[in-house]
C-alpha cells in the first residue's frame, strides 16, 4: 500500500478538502443495514473514466462512465497526458453519479476496488490517487485489481460459469490466452509478441484515413474497420495469417500491419491518390484485415483448446471459452470463434458488448 501511495502521488493527488466536500455532497442517511457487502469499483486504466457499485451477489446498483473516444479521434490516438487530464476532470463526477444511482452512502460501502495495472501509468495514477484518498477518509478496505483478471472474470457476473475455463482477452492494449482455474489463479498459454489486435486495427484505420470516410467519421478505428468490412470482399487480397508455422499459442500483429501498409501504398500508386485520401478498395482492405485477424485468433485459440484437453486441464465436452475485451465485441470475430467452439464441442460465452470494453462493473 505504501508503494502504491507513493507512486500515485507523482501523478495526481486530490486535496483532502475536495474529497471531504465530495463526501458531504451525499444526502443519503448513513448506517443503513445492508444484507450484502457492497463494493465501489473505479477504472481509469486507459481512456474511459468509469465507476460502479456492485453487491456481492452480482447486482449492479449503480454505474457511470465517461468516454474520451471523441477527443482521441481528433488526435488520431490516445495521448497519455491528455487522457490523464480528462480523467482528473471527470473522476469525481463519475464516482458521484455511480454512488447517486445506487442510492448508497459512501459510508455504507464495504470496500473500494480500483484498477492498479496494467494500463497507462498516467491514467492509472488518477484513479489510484482518488481511491486512496477515499479509503483514507472513509476508513474502508482497499482492493487492488488487475485489469485483465477483471475482464476474464466478468462473464461470471452474467453467466453461471464454473472453473476451469479458457479465456481469450483481446483489446486495444492486450492480447492473451489463459486457463482460468480460479479467482486470481491463471495459467498463461499465449500472448501477443508485439502489438495488441485493437491497436493494429486502429493503425490500419488511421492509414486508410477512415476518419474522413462519411460513414466512419465518429467511429473508433476498430469499429470503422468492422463497419466498412461488411461492404468489402475478404478474399480480394491474399494475406497469410501470422505465425502459421509456430507451434505455440502466441500471437503477432505487427507483420499483418506491415503487409497491409504495403498493400495500401501499392493501391495509392495504382489509383494515383495521395496519402490521406480514401482508396476505392478501402472496404476490401478492411474486410481482408478483419478476416485474417479472425483466422489468426481462431488458430491460436484452437491450439490452446487442444493443449488443455490433451492434458485434462479442461473437460472433454462442454468446455467453456470466454472471449472478452474491446475487440471481442467485433461480431465477425465472435462468429469465427463460435464456429471453432462448435467444432470442438465447446461453448463460447461473451459478456455483452458494454461489458467487453473497460467499465467500472468488472472492477467492482
Amino acid at each position: 500500500m505504501l508503494i502504491l501511495t507513493k507512486t500515485a502521488g507523482v501523478f495526481f493527488k486530490p486535496s483532502k478538502r475536495k474529497v471531504y466536500e465530495f463526501l458531504r455532497s451525499f444526502n443519503f442517511h448513513p448506517g443503513t443495514l445492508f444484507l450484502h457487502k457492497i463494493v465501489l469499483g473505479i477504472e481509469t486504466s486507459c481512456d474511459d473514466t468509469a465507476a460502479a457499485v456492485v453487491d456481492e451477489t452480482g447486482n449492479v446498483l449503480g454505474e457511470a462512465i465517461h468516454s474520451q473516444t471523441e477527443v482521441h479521434l481528433k488526435t488520431g490516438g490516445i495521448v497519455p497526458p491528455a487522457a490523464q487530464q480528462l480523467h482528473r476532470e471527470n473522476i469525481q463526477r463519475i464516482v458521484q453519479e455511480a454512488l447517486s444511482a445506487s442510492r448508497i452512502s459512501p459510508s455504507d460501502l464495504s470496500a473500494i476496488a480500483t484498477t492498479i495495472k496494467p494500463g497507462l501509468a498516467l491514467s492509472l495514477g488518477v484513479g489510484l490517487s482518488f481511491s486512496l484518498q477515499l479509503v483514507g477518509q472513509l476508513k474502508k478496505p482497499f482492493i487492488p485489481i488487475h485489469h485483465m483478471e477483471a475482464h476474464a472474470l466478468t462473464i461470471r457476473l452474467t453467466n453461471k460459469v464454473e472453473f476451469p475455463f479458457l479465456v481469450l482477452l483481446i483489446s486495444g492494449g492486450h492480447c492473451l490466452l489463459a486457463l482460468v482455474q480460479g479467482v486470481s489463479d491463471f495459467l498463461l498459454l499465449g500472448k501477443s509478441l508485439d502489438i495488441a489486435p485493437g491497436d493494429m486495427l486502429d493503425k490500419v484505420a488511421r492509414r486508410l484515413s477512415l476518419i474522413k470516410h462519411p460513414e466512419c467519421s465518429t467511429m473508433s478505428g476498430g469499429k470503422a474497420i468492422e463497419h466498412l468490412a461488411k461492404q468489402g470482399n475478404r478474399f480480394h487480397f491474399d494475406i497469410k495469417p501470422p505465425l502459421h508455422h509456430a507451434k505455440n499459442c502466441d500471437f503477432s500483429f505487427t507483420g499483418l500491419q506491415h503487409v497491409t501498409d504495403k498493400i495500401i501504398m501499392k493501391k495509392e500508386k495504382e489509383e494515383g491518390i495521395e496519402k490521406g485520401q480514401i482508396l476505392s478498395s478501402a472496404a476490401d482492405i478492411a474486410a481482408t484485415v478483419q478476416h485474417t485477424m479472425a483466422c489468426h485468433l481462431v488458430k491460436r485459440t484452437h491450439r490452446a483448446i487442444l493443449f488443455c484437453k490433451q492434458r485434462d486441464l479442461l473437460p472433454q465436452n462442454n468446455a467453456v471459452l470466454v472471449a472478452s475485451g474491446g475487440v471481442a465485441s467485433n461480431f465477425y470475430i465472435r462468429r469465427a470463434l463460435e464456429i471453432l467452439t462448435n467444432a470442438t464441442q465447446c461453448t463460447l460465452l461473451c459478456p455483452p458488448p458494454r461489458l467487453c470494453t473497460d467499465n467500472g462493473i468488472m472492477i467492482a
